[in-house]
């Protein structure tokens, strides 16, 4: 069972990949890690004229289930629980915002991660 440096360092190497991603994407990012008194929201970005808050899950192997699955209901609520707190203080909130998924899964035979971006994955209550 991988320990915690373990599942930090894939978490970072997930974040990164997933900025990347994004980048080629045509995504702005605006900030990364961003700390609320609810959690850290991973990514928030610009896609045109839309503010993106990105949840990015990271798994290695399959036997909790792939990064998507891992993104529960109660994680959504604490990720547009974050997403209120980022429009309170940064502001922003006049154009209209999402709420993306960037899943990732490293299969231990393969070094290249499955990199899935799940736009409008899921709605804030």
């Amino acid at each position: 069972m991988p320990g915690p440096d373990s599942r930090q360092t894939t978490g970072r190497r997930g974040e990164s990949a997933a900025r990347t991603e994004l980048e080629r994407r045509g995504y702005a990012i605006l900030a990364t890690g961003f700390r609320t008194k609810c959690g850290e929201i991973d990514l928030v970005a610009r896609d045109g004229a839309t503010l993106v808050f990105v949840e990015v899950r990271t798994r290695r192997g399959g036997r909790c289930g792939t990064a998507a699955e891992s993104v529960t209901r109660r994680k959504q609520l604490q990720v547009a629980r974050m997403a209120r707190a980022y429009l309170a203080t940064e502001g922003g909130g006049d154009g209209p915002c999402r709420f993306d998924v960037v899943a990732i899964d490293y299969d231990g035979a393969c070094s290249e991660p499955r990199i899935v971006v799940y736009q409008a994955a899921f709605d804030a209550p």
